[in-house]
């Protein structure tokens, strides 16, 4: 497999084209309604255009990206962007666990900057260092700097066939997974598909298609798992536009988002504080910086329309397991209160070897980038016994 080094460098030109073309905004007339109650805020949303065009340091952003060791190989025909960061301490004694996390949508690989940061050099916060990861983050097909699949099909499971081929090329036989939103699908994927491969998943997000092998064996819905049902199918009433224009017309509006960085910052802001724990308050939890950074990566790369593509695949390709299906390799999870769904344990275990279950006190949809510290006292905690196994 070919890896070779990558750096961003995005051309002075496209910095000049975005800012011009927030400048040239054409903006939208609305009925007056409260704010957020119809979508994005246009006050907010002005705000954000204003600092993006004239404030926002994007030289600055590619400088702390690059801080990350980042490649580029060539994957089974698939050319796949990842960012590699081993421990901060080996030698005898330490041996680092290789740890894959795969991100979803509307984020990216920026979110694991500090949670990289925790994993990846634990005594540096009080931590122990025998709780180290070499930790690699991947973009998605079609997200960043991962080019677009040449064909239709790429869903979550032909994505972790890529991830374990990945993972064999840097030397990692075997290793952990974790993953939110479209990472944990990948992540279960790796499960399903390579259970020889992967001593265990940590998920904090359970993907919307997944439905439970339900074998005659098995005790019925208890009232839990109904409310659950019940509630989800509310959410996806209310909420779940934006995944049903993803699965199955995102060409219609990518054709928009790709043309319109307002239109994109719209349509990913208003995720962001939809899905955290912010209390309404978007900088209460992201600077505009941290926000504007994701949102440019999508915007340099021109990706908002093949990474709609995978909720596109995934349609076609739920998780969704049959008859007595079960999956042996170890899961965790981490239910974060804000969350947009909160499925019951007993729910995941119909299918899946839940050890560890932890019901968190703080954090919503963007674990990594709200609450790291949490997320990676979690991660340590639940491989620390697989490592163990592993040696």
């Amino acid at each position: 497999m070919q890896i070779d080094p990558f750096e961003i460098a995005i051309a002075d030109e496209d910095i000049d084209d975005l800012q011009r073309r927030i400048r040239a905004t054409r903006w939208a007339p609305a009925t007056p309604a409260p704010a957020w109650q119809q979508g994005a805020d246009g006050a907010w949303l002005r705000e954000l255009a204003t600092y993006w065009a004239g404030h926002f340091d994007w030289r600055a952003a590619e400088r702390r990206l690059n801080q990350l060791p980042q490649y580029l190989a060539d994957v089974r025909g698939q050319t796949v962007h990842f960012a590699h960061r081993r421990a901060a301490t080996v030698g005898p004694g330490f041996e680092a666990y290789p740890l894959v996390i795969t991100h979803g949508w509307p984020g990216s690989f920026f979110e694991f900057h500090a949670l990289l940061d925790q994993l990846c050099d634990p005594a540096a916060f009080g931590g122990d260092p025998a709780d180290a990861f070499h930790v690699v983050t991947p973009s998605l097909p079609g997200f960043a700097f991962s080019p677009a699949p040449a064909q239709g099909g790429t869903s979550a499971f032909q994505v972790a066939d890529l991830w374990v081929a990945l993972m064999r090329g840097l030397g990692y036989e075997r290793f952990g997974a974790q993953g939110g939103d479209l990472g944990a699908g990948v992540s279960i994927a790796l499960a399903a598909r390579h259970p020889h491969a992967v001593d265990g998943i940590h998920l904090n997000f359970l993907p919307s298609s997944y439905e439970p092998a339900i074998s005659a064996e098995q005790q019925p819905l208890s009232p839990a798992e109904h409310d659950y049902l019940r509630e989800k199918n509310d959410w996806v009433a209310l909420e779940g536009g934006y995944a049903h224009q993803h699965a199955t017309k995102p060409l219609t509006l990518a054709a928009s988002l790709n043309d319109s960085p307002v239109g994109l910052a719209a349509w990913i802001g208003e995720k962001f504080r939809a899905w955290s724990d912010c209390g309404g308050e978007l900088e209460s939890v992201f600077s505009k910086d941290d926000l504007l950074t994701n949102i440019s990566l999508y915007w340099f790369t021109q990706c908002i329309g093949p990474a709609m593509q995978m909720y596109w695949e995934n349609r076609l390709q739920p998780m969704r397991f049959s008859g007595a299906q079960r999956i042996d390799t170890p899961v965790g999870f981490a239910l974060f209160p804000k969350e947009i769904n909160h499925p019951p344990r007993s729910w995941l275990e119909r299918t899946f070897n839940v050890v560890q279950w932890s019901d968190m006190p703080g954090g919503g949809h963007f674990a990594a980038l709200e609450k790291p510290a949490l997320l990676a006292a979690e991660i340590r905690k639940f491989f620390r016994p697989l490592r163990r196994k592993a040696r």
